[in-house]
């Protein structure tokens, strides 16, 4: 781009400004973009030397930089609503949650190892911290680790042979099985 053409770029900041500021609802918004937009035409590869074309030209890459701001920011808003929808929104729907998990979990720990019983009960039924249930039961952190995630599996085969592998996929909810 040459020194003329960025000039006038320059001396037009005003004009692109109050372009983009109704388009994106504030001034810091607009300065975003646009600084985006100069940031992008100085790296164009097209080496524009007309200053007259330089605005009109100009404005077709603002307007390409606010398309590609509500583009993203249409994909941003998606994530975010759809895990909003996986995420509970308050402790009351935590709460309704807990309830309705499979009634035959608490039911399975009893037929596991004594020692997978115990870290499950405290770690994921009580919510005893890994390192205060591995000081109690004497072992390291790294062990207790290895143990739970163990535990876990042993618990996740039993409730599979126990209530099948559909109910276990859709989590258990309202399950009607009994434990065996």
């Amino acid at each position: 781009m040459s020194p003329e053409v960025l000039e006038t770029l320059i001396h037009n900041r005003q004009r692109f400004l109050a372009f983009l500021i109704p388009r994106v609802g504030g001034t810091e918004v607009a300065e975003e973009v646009l600084q985006a937009a100069l940031l992008k035409g100085m790296e164009s590869e097209g080496d524009l030397r007309h200053e007259e074309r330089a605005v009109a030209w100009f404005y077709r890459l603002l307007r390409n930089a606010l398309i590609d701001r509500h583009r993203r920011e249409a994909r941003e808003g998606s994530a975010l609503s759809g895990l909003a929808k996986e995420v509970p929104l308050s402790t009351e729907d935590a709460e309704d949650l807990e309830q309705t998990v499979c009634a035959c979990l608490t039911a399975l720990t009893t037929t596991l190892k004594p020692e997978y019983e115990s870290i499950l009960r405290g770690v994921d039924l009580e919510g005893q911290s890994l390192a205060d249930f591995a000081a109690a039961a004497g072992i390291t952190p790294g062990n207790a680790k290895v143990r739970l995630h163990r535990a876990r599996q042993a618990l996740g085969r039993r409730l599979e042979q126990s209530c099948g592998p559909t109910c276990c996929r859709e989590g258990c909810a309202n399950c009607m099985c009994e434990p065996t």
